[in-house]
């Protein structure tokens, strides 16, 4: 191995720590708790090399949420394949990502509320986030010949469910019967 592919992979590696680092910090005491300087000591490099890898703590957040994107694609992709019937993988889908939702509170916060550099819905969406949005419309695509505008809504609707039962809005004895109200009105809404 060279030197310069040693020092790429140390670089990766680098790379990969800060941003597992941020990851667990804002998941074990919120988004406030990450800084900068608390990072480099977590990661046990100096502020300039934090700084060599990322412009700032924004900077940060988006790779975080880039890389949970590429986290919930892969578990909407689990549990759509793991059922056979579309109806029943619909409800898996909009079950897998109200789950991570709730089991990734931070996360979930640096994908879709925290400000971040990122496009959506263009032709400059990071891949990771493309790969989400079609794993929603891959489930909805049996019921729906053109689902990217179902698609949008569910994610929408599958958001404020995640949000309002983050925030204890709603009560979470109903939770089941909400997915499947919403998932029986897709259905009926695609067949009507």
């Amino acid at each position: 191995m060279s030197v310069a592919d040693r020092r790429r992979r140390e670089r990766a590696s680098r790379h990969d720590l800060i941003i597992a680092a941020a990851r667990d910090l804002a998941e074990a005491e919120g988004w406030e708790a990450v800084t900068t300087r608390r990072l480099a000591d977590l990661v046990e490099y100096s502020q300039p090399v934090l700084y060599s890898h990322f412009d700032g703590k924004g900077a940060i957040v988006r790779a975080v949420a880039i890389e949970g994107f590429e986290d919930l694609a892969a578990q909407l992709r689990q549990a759509q394949s793991a059922v056979d019937e579309p109806g029943l993988a619909l409800r898996a889908v909009c079950s897998a990502y109200l789950t991570f939702a709730a089991e990734r509170p931070a996360l979930y916060q640096a994908m879709f509320v925290l400000p971040i550099d990122v496009k959506f819905a263009s032709e400059d969406t990071p891949s990771p986030l493309k790969a989400a949005f079609g794993e929603l419309i891959s489930a909805l695509r049996p019921f729906d010949a053109h689902p990217a505008l179902r698609a949008e809504i569910t994610w929408a609707a599958l958001h404020g469910l995640a949000v309002l039962r983050r925030g204890d809005r709603i009560p979470p004895e109903g939770h089941e019967a909400r997915i499947d109200l919403l998932v029986s009105q897709i259905i009926n809404e695609c067949a009507g």
